[in-house]
C-alpha cells in the first residue's frame, strides 16, 4: 500500500519510498506518481513486442557492456523519472540502483492508450538525459517503429515500416531486426486492445 506524501520528493528521496512500495511509481515533478504501466497493464500484443526487444537486444548484447533492463528500472529526467519498457543500459552493473546509470537506449512500445503521451511528453522528457543517444518509439499495431538518434547537429527521427526492417544501433554495437522485434505476431488478425 502506498504511502501518503506530505512534500515533494528529490530523486534520492524517492527511491528510499519507492523500495517501501508494492507498485512501481515514478517521479513527476517531486511527487510519486503511479507508473502508467502500473494502472493499466499491458495487452498480450505490447507484453510480446516487450519480450520480443529483451530477447532480441539480449541475446545481441551477451558479453558486451550493455544490457537490457525492463520496465522496474527507472531513467531520470528533468522532471524526475519515467518508467521506459525496455531501457539499454551501458555502465557497469550495480545491482542496487534503482535507476539505469548510462541509459543509453530507451524504448517505449505503444499502445493506444498511453500513445501520444509517449510520442510526445515522454519523448521530449528522455531527449534531455544526456546519456540517451537513441530513443524507440515501438508500434503494436502494425510493424513500424519511429527512431529518434541524437546527432552531433540535435536529434533526427527516422520511421521505419515492414517486417524486412532493421534497426541498426551502432550506439550499442546491436541490430534490431523486426521479425525479431515482432516474431510470432499475426497481423493478419485484429488483435487490438490497451497496452
Amino acid at each position: 500500500m502506498a504511502e501518503r506524501v506530505a512534500k515533494r520528493m528529490s530523486v534520492e528521496e524517492f527511491f528510499d519510498w519507492q523500495e517501501r512500495q508494492d507498485k512501481n511509481y515514478e517521479l513527476v515533478d517531486g511527487v510519486p506518481v503511479l507508473s502508467v504501466k502500473a494502472m493499466t497493464g499491458a495487452s498480450g500484443r505490447h507484453d510480446m513486442v516487450t519480450v520480443n526487444a529483451i530477447v532480441s537486444l539480449g541475446n545481441s548484447l551477451r558479453g558486451k557492456p550493455c544490457r537490457p533492463r525492463t520496465s522496474d528500472q527507472s531513467v531520470r529526467t528533468f522532471r524526475g523519472t519515467r518508467r521506459p519498457d525496455v531501457t539499454i543500459e551501458c555502465a557497469p552493473p550495480d545491482t542496487r540502483r534503482l535507476d539505469a546509470a548510462d541509459p543509453r537506449v530507451v524504448i517505449e512500445i505503444l499502445s493506444p492508450s498511453t500513445m501520444r503521451f509517449d510520442r510526445f511528453q515522454k519523448l521530449e522528457e528522455y531527449k534531455l538525459n544526456d546519456c540517451i543517444r537513441v530513443i524507440l518509439l515501438v508500434d503494436t499495431e502494425a510493424p513500424q517503429v519511429t527512431v529518434w538518434r541524437r546527432s552531433d547537429s540535435g536529434w533526427r527521427f527516422e520511421d521505419l515500416a515492414g517486417m524486412e526492417s532493421v534497426i541498426e544501433l551502432p550506439e550499442i554495437h546491436a541490430a534490431l531486426r523486426f521479425s525479431e522485434l515482432y516474431a510470432d505476431i499475426d497481423w493478419s488478425k485484429e488483435e487490438h486492445g490497451d497496452g
